[in-house]
C-alpha cells in the first residue's frame, strides 16, 4: 500500500478558483497541495469555443496578484470604451498557466480525486487515482464544466440529428449550411446562436422565457461592480436587470435582425422540435446551452446536506455541516461573482482567512 501524503489544506481543482485559493494559502503560510484532474493547465478555459470573448477588459479579468497581460492584436470591440480589450478563451488559458508557474503553486496533475472521507483523527482522507492524501481542511474548486445539464425533453432519444452541449461546441464552421436549434436563454445560448448566424443555413434560438438583454453599455466590469454592491447590501441584483451581456457579436446579430428568440418547444421528433402550435421545425442539430451542475460527487461520503440543484448548503464558502470544507467558485451561492476571474479572488481570500483562523 502506498504511503498517505499529508498536508494542512488540500485544494481540489486548479482552474481559476483553485489558483486563487493557492495564492492566498501561500500568503497565509499554510502547507497545501492542489490536485488537478486535467493533463494541462488552463482550467475549463482551454475547452471553450473558438469565438468566445470575455465580457470584461483585461483590467477586470485578473486573479489576485498578477494582472492579466494584453492579448496581442486585440483592441476594444466596437461600442466599448477606448483602451478596453476583451481577450479570447485561449488567452485566458495561457494566463492561468503562467500564473501557476509565477507563484510556483504545488499542483499535482493529472490526479483525479475520487472520494473524500473522515478519518479517526478528525481529518479528511482524499482517495485519488494516484494515492491518498490526508488533510485538515479542504477547498473544493472543481467547478461545473464536467457536469453538463440537459433537461428531460420528451422525444430527445428520437431525434435523428446531432445533439451536443455547450461544452462540445467549437466553431460555427462545423455547422455550415445546416439548420440548427440552440436551446438556452443565457449568455452561452445567445453567443452560440449569434456565432452560428455566420455559417449555418438557419438558426432557431429557443428559450423558456423571452430573452432579456442587459443594457448595451453593461459589461463584466459593471457586473462585478454590481456584485460588489450586493455584498455591501446596496444595489440591485444583476438578474433584475437582465440575463445576457450584449457582447459585440451578439449585439451585431441582434441589430441585423438575425437573432430572434422563440419559446421552448414541447418535444423533439425524429426530424426536429415540435412547438406548441403543432408545427415541426426541420433541423440537423440541437445544441443544448442549458447550463451545468456543480461537480461535487467526491464529497458524497461526507454526507453534507445538499440544497437546490445538487448544491451544498454554505455560509459564504464554508459548508454549514462541516467547517473543514470550503466550496469556491461555483457561482453566486459561494459568493457574488465568485465564478468570474476577478470575483473569485474576493471569496478565495475570505475562505483562506477562515481556514487559517480555524487551523491556528
Amino acid at each position: 500500500m502506498s504511503e498517505v501524503r499529508r498536508t494542512q489544506v488540500l485544494v481540489v481543482g486548479a482552474g481559476q478558483a483553485g489558483l486563487a485559493a493557492g495564492y492566498y494559502l501561500r500568503r497565509a503560510g499554510l502547507d497545501f497541495a492542489i490536485l488537478d484532474a486535467a493533463v494541462t493547465p488552463g482550467g475549463a478555459w482551454q475547452h471553450y469555443w473558438d469565438s468566445l470573448r470575455l465580457f470584461s477588459p483585461v483590467g477586470y479579468s485578473s486573479l489576485p496578484g498578477r494582472p492579466m497581460p494584453h492579448q496581442a492584436g486585440l483592441g476594444a470591440p466596437p461600442g466599448r470604451q477606448a483602451g478596453g480589450e476583451w481577450p479570447d478563451a485561449a488567452h485566458v488559458a495561457d494566463y492561468l498557466a503562467e500564473y501557476e508557474k509565477r507563484y510556483e503553486l504545488p499542483i499535482h496533475r493529472p490526479v483525479r480525486v475520487l472520494t473524500v472521507e473522515n478519518t479517526t483523527d478528525g481529518g479528511l482522507l482524499a482517495h485519488t487515482d494516484d494515492g491518498d492524501w490526508h488533510a485538515e481542511a479542504l477547498v473544493s474548486a472543481t467547478g461545473t464544466w464536467w457536469r453538463p445539464f440537459i433537461p428531460a425533453v420528451p422525444g430527445r432519444e428520437l431525434f435523428a440529428g446531432r445533439q451536443l452541449h455547450t461544452r462540445d461546441y467549437r466553431t460555427a464552421g462545423d455547422f455550415s449550411g445546416r439548420r440548427v436549434v440552440v436551446v438556452g436563454g443565457g449568455n452561452s445560448g445567445a453567443q452560440i446562436a449569434a456565432d452560428l448566424t455566420t455559417c449555418a443555413a438557419a438558426v432557431r434560438w429557443v428559450t423558456r422565457r423571452p430573452a432579456r438583454f442587459l443594457p448595451d453599455e453593461i459589461d463584466g466590469r459593471t457586473l462585478f461592480e454590481l456584485a460588489t454592491r450586493r455584498v455591501q447590501a446596496d444595489g440591485p441584483r444583476i438578474s433584475d436587470l437582465g440575463d445576457i451581456v450584449a457582447v459585440p457579436p451578439v449585439r451585431a446579430a441582434r441589430d441585423r435582425a438575425l437573432l430572434h428568440d422563440h419559446r421552448m418547444f414541447d418535444a423533439l421528433t425524429p426530424t426536429g422540435p415540435r412547438f406548441a402550435d403543432g408545427t415541426v421545425w426541420p433541423a440537423d442539430a440541437v445544441i443544448w446551452c442549458t447550463g451545468f451542475r456543480p461537480t461535487l460527487a467526491h464529497l458524497a461520503p461526507l454526507g453534507l446536506r445538499t440544497g437546490e440543484r445538487g448544491r451544498i448548503d454554505t455560509v459564504g464558502t464554508c459548508a454549514t455541516a462541516d467547517p473543514r470544507i470550503h466550496l469556491l467558485g461555483y457561482g453566486d451561492w459561494t459568493g457574488p461573482a465568485s465564478a468570474t476571474l476577478i470575483g473569485v479572488g474576493r471569496t478565495a481570500r475570505q475562505a483562506v482567512a477562515e481556514i487559517a483562523d480555524r487551523l491556528r
